[in-house]
């Protein structure tokens, strides 16, 4: 009995043990799985605002980037603006200066010798055509507001030449005998009606038989200047200074 009763508390101590042990393992585990799910925890904090401090960081280069595009959009589309008012000019001063083929309305002008018979006493050359009349014909046309001139096709340019060369009238270093056809673009009307002024040159040629025929057209074609624009003597005068010293 009492053998018996020393073996039950033996497997009750030993229960004991047991389940002490168990209870502490057990803690010993909870503890411990607590530590690394705090730490864990506290890792994935630091990723988490490491990562937001990051996509922060990201969007102002995103922004500084926008702002430069912006910039480069705006400066770029300043140069193209200038670029294109450039090329504006460029192509003004060019048909100005007669370097252009240019097509537009206007007058045709053919000019050719009187046909009448000389009277006695009159001046042969009254009735023949001149570099003057020819001159005093473009002086007219430009004054009416002509934007572009030819003679025989030659471009009228501000050193173009017009005189007399024996029976043959040069411009441009050709030669040209009558007829003259002069074509000028502007307004058809305008520079039709300066010829045709009462009193005008026109006036003047017939009176001893020039023959003069004025025509308006909708689709006048002059070519460029063919010859080559040098200048030996004058020079541009430097910014800010005046000239005639």
């Amino acid at each position: 009995m009492f053998r018996k009763a020393a073996g039950q508390v033996s497997v009750a101590v030993v229960l004991f043990l047991l389940g002490l042990m168990i209870s502490l393992q057990y803690k010993t585990i909870q503890y411990g799985g607590n530590n690394v799910n705090v730490k864990r925890v506290e890792e994935l904090t630091a990723q988490i605002k490491k990562l937001e401090s990051d996509k922060e960081g990201l969007i102002n280069q995103v922004n500084s980037l926008q702002n430069k595009l912006t910039e480069y959009e705006n400066a770029a589309s300043k140069v193209n603006a200038v670029t294109d008012a450039l090329k504006k000019d460029n192509e003004k001063y060019k048909i100005m200066a007669g370097l252009e083929a240019v097509r537009g309305p206007g007058i045709i002008v053919t000019l050719n010798d009187s046909t009448k018979e000389i009277q006695p006493g009159d001046n042969a050359n009254n009735y023949i055509i001149h570099d003057d009349d020819l001159l005093q014909v473009l002086n007219e046309l430009r004054a009416a507001g002509a934007e572009a001139l030819s003679l025989n096709g030659e471009r009228i340019i501000a050193t173009s030449e017009v005189r007399c060369v024996g029976p043959t009238v040069v411009v441009n270093n050709n030669r040209f005998a009558a007829p003259f056809v002069i074509q000028a673009i502007g307004d058809p009307q305008t520079l039709q009606a300066a010829l045709e002024l009462k009193g005008g040159i026109v006036d003047a040629l017939r009176y001893w038989g020039i023959h003069v025929n004025i025509k308006t057209s909708n689709d006048i074609d002059i070519p460029a200047y063919g010859g080559v624009v040098q200048f030996k003597y004058a020079k541009p005068v430097p910014s800010g200074k005046g000239g005639g010293q």
